[in-house]
């Protein structure tokens, strides 16, 4: 076994530990700055440190969260006492990633469809990113359900550069999340989310067959199968479950180690419950089904802090809390009351 199939399987091993996810933490500048004014707080260089800061050295959250996504600016950012803030999470044991995609512009051609820049450049940042210290890295993909959309062309555009970007990544030892989102806007039904989603997937893994990415060194980040938003009839955590199941099983070879979920709009406690009842289920599944949540993380928190310091024990408190209870409908194990406690 070569030296790099070594290191990528011993990443692989450490983000897959069991009970464990991945918090996502590589919101854009613009993307935060929504977040921060919901909670009336100042976006700045320096509050998105202090912010980052107090998530990365949240006593204990090395227990649940085996991994973190970040954002460029947070790679080379310093805590108040000079400490680069990725540190703070090695210090607890937790490897630390990043999100290599520059965002979406329109596809040319397909209106409502869109593409993912960051591909020109991406070998040498790639480079500089592992020298930093990342083990992994992340691209999203995003694909609209609409009238008459997605398009089959669409598809396959998205899965080809998520399969070129996954290839880049683990020829320099980093493992790719591989990140496809069918999106929740809309109310499309949850039969059409399972239509869209097992085409993306089928795609995707085709694309990445192609490039000749190692199956077994990569993590799936996609969309649970959900009703979309404005859909009249939503769905339960059961039935979220069942239809996310049978696409994955439909999609995803088992060679595949893991798959953590995005929350894409689902509140905290329903982004939790659907991943319980996906663990719940009497059916054995050959990847382990864990989350990479932002926002479903994140969101107690930043309720909590509101840009002031004098909250930060509070905000931790609240992050810490969302772990647990995401550790354990990793599990199976959580329960409406958990909230409560």
């Amino acid at each position: 076994m070569s030296i790099a199939l070594q290191e990528l399987e011993r990443t692989v091993g450490e983000l897959t530990v069991p009970g464990k996810g991945i918090l996502a933490a590589d919101e854009s500048v613009g993307t935060i700055e929504k977040r921060f004014k919901a909670v009336n707080a100042a976006c700045t260089e320096e509050t998105r440190r202090d912010y980052r800061e107090l998530l990365f050295s949240t006593p204990g959250l090395g227990d649940f969260i085996s991994g973190v996504i970040l954002f460029e600016e947070t790679l080379k950012q310093k805590s108040l006492t000079s400490m680069l803030l990725p540190q703070l999470l090695a210090e607890q044991g937790i490897a630390y990633g990043i999100k290599v995609d520059r965002g979406t512009v329109p596809l040319t051609g397909f209106p409502g469809e869109k593409m993912t820049q960051g591909l020109d450049g991406l070998q040498q940042r790639l480079g500089e990113y592992k020298q930093m210290g990342a083990r992994f890295a992340k691209w999203r993909a995003v694909i609209a359900i609409g009238a008459g959309i997605p398009t089959s062309q669409a598809i396959a555009a998205n899965a080809h550069d998520l399969a070129s970007y996954a290839a880049m990544c683990q020829e320099l030892g980093l493992v790719p999340i591989v990140e496809p989102e069918v999106l929740m806007d809309g109310d499309h039904t949850l039969a059409t989310c399972a239509r869209v989603t097992e085409e993306v997937l089928h795609a995707v893994f085709h694309a990445l067959h192609q490039h000749r990415v190692t199956l077994e060194c990569l993590l799936l980040k996609p969309n649970m199968v959900v009703p979309g938003a404005a859909c009249s009839e939503q769905a339960t955590p059961h039935q979220v479950a069942q239809a996310t199941l049978t696409c994955l099983r439909r999609t995803v070879p088992a060679a595949v180690p893991g798959i953590n979920f995005l929350s894409g709009g689902q509140s905290d406690a329903a982004a939790t419950a659907n991943l319980n009842a996906m663990n719940a289920t009497a059916q054995s599944h050959p990847w382990a089904l864990s989350f990479s949540y932002g926002r479903a993380l994140q969101a107690p928190a930043l309720k909590a802090w509101r840009g002031e310091s004098a909250n930060k024990i509070n905000a931790q408190q609240a992050l810490y809390q969302r772990a647990r209870l995401n550790s354990a409908a990793c599990q199976g194990q959580y329960t409406a009351a958990m909230e409560n406690e």
